[in-house]
């Protein structure tokens, strides 16, 4: 019989995916879109002109991933991991000194491509190299670090940011350098790319009888569905459009809730940080909790659970008023709302993963990655795009939150169609 070895170096993996993903997502994804208010002053911009950076965030993301799905088969993760940290680091010392949204739009573009080499995909797949009976937690623990850099990064760069000495170029600046020590370094020299690569086995187990670390990571590199027969099979999809639908409501409103609390709601610039950083502590719980209780039940009724939380959050947004519905300004219930969604949001993010591992195993799990991310990632663009534009046209919130509880529930009915690979016959 097994036992556990002393010490387990996917541990220390681990700890470094979180660390890279904690910055790669929080400073491509959230640090810019709670800095849009800052842009709109700085370049005197619309929203719906400073939207255009995450859409093209997302939409660059959308194209590469596929491909980059390839390099990771092809190459291998931990090479693909490697060039995504240094290419991003350069893109990071460079936004603070970027003169007009052009040179943003640029600079975001690049945030795609380093996003999609080191970002959630290679994470996730490298990850399920070293975990299989706690790869719920561990993975919940690792989409974690999005929602924990959401709820942290803009916070402790705030008072450079608010302090008019300083600015959104010294707050970058300061993350860019953390990047460097944090994230950069340790990635390109703790990262391995499987526990045969230092004699051991998945979840830390001791070799049995008969068995060895290689042939063991042969074996798990095999399993799973050809790539031809989950291309062909409805759960593929099924779970591709529910997840852009998720991405499309989650993204939609982490890109506009600043501008939304400050402008349409009324609150102070700090306060509105504040209520934004709780969206994303609150996915930190739901990440972790939906991910951890995903290794006890199936992580589609898990996923199920946590969409309907999220459409259920949407709609804590809006309140009765004299001329029909409209949009709350009332800080318990924005509160309510932040807590909620948060929650659906956590849960149903690190479910889109954990599903398609479920699903179709390993033995294609690059490129069924990159076709999820790539249709996911085009809600999250159509998100932002769409709902930065509604604003500057209607000059309200109303009708771009209004869409994305109708998304989130075509999310919920997408998420229905989900089942087990293994029962379908194939198209």
């Amino acid at each position: 019989m097994s036992t556990q070895p002393r010490y387990f170096y996917g541990w220390l993996i681990a700890a470094v995916c979180v660390l890279v993903y904690f910055f790669t997502n929080g400073m491509t994804i959230f640090v810019p879109q709670n800095l849009f208010p800052r842009f709109m002053e700085d370049f005197s911009a619309d929203a719906g002109q400073v939207s255009i950076t995450a859409t093209i965030t997302f939409l660059g993301t959308a194209v590469m991933a596929p491909f980059v799905g390839w390099l990771i088969d092809r190459f291998g993760v931990l090479r693909v991991i490697h060039a995504g940290l240094l290419f991003l680091a350069i893109c990071f010392c460079l936004y603070p000194f970027a003169a007009n949204l052009q040179q943003l739009y640029l600079l975001h573009a690049g945030f795609a491509l380093g996003l999609v080499l080191c970002g959630l995909m290679p994470n996730v797949v490298l990850l399920s190299q070293w975990y299989v009976r706690y790869r719920g937690a561990v993975v919940g623990l690792l989409t974690s670090a999005s929602s924990l850099a959401g709820g942290l990064l803009p916070l402790a760069i705030a008072p450079l940011v608010l302090n008019p000495d300083y600015g959104w170029r010294w707050g970058f600046g300061a993350l860019a350098i953390a990047f460097i020590v944090f994230g950069l370094i340790p990635g390109l020299l703790v990262l391995k790319a499987s526990p045969g690569d230092v004699g051991q086995l998945p979840d830390g187990r001791i070799a049995t009888a008969g068995e060895n670390t290689l042939a063991t990571r042969l074996a798990q590199e095999q399993s799973g569905v050809p790539f031809a027969v989950a291309l062909r099979s409805r759960t593929l999809w099924a779970l591709a459009v529910s997840s852009a639908c998720l991405w499309y409501s989650i993204i939609s409103i982490n890109s506009q809730a600043t501008i939304f609390f400050e402008q349409d709601a009324g609150l102070t610039p700090a306060n509105a940080t504040l209520l934004y950083s709780a969206i994303f502590w609150c996915s930190v719980a739901g990440k972790f909790l939906f991910g951890a209780l995903s290794d006890k039940i199936s992580k589609q009724k898990v996923m199920l659970v946590s969409a309907m939380l999220l459409f259920c959050g949407s709609m804590l947004v809006f309140t009765p008023g004299t001329d029909g519905i409209q949009l709350s300004q009332n800080p318990p219930q924005l509160m309510a709302f932040a807590v909620v969604f948060g929650l659906g949001y956590g849960g149903s993010f690190t479910m889109i993963q954990l599903v398609c591992v479920e699903c179709f195993g390993q033995r294609a799990l690059g490129k069924l990655l990159g076709i999820i991310i790539f249709v996911d990632s085009l809600g999250g663009a159509l998100g932002t795009a769409l709902s930065g534009q509604l604003k500057a046209n209607t000059g309200s919130y109303l009708l771009p939150f209004a869409t994305v509880t109708v998304v989130a529930f075509v999310a919920i009915i997408g998420v229905l169609l989900i089942k087990p690979l293994t029962d379908e016959s194939p198209a």
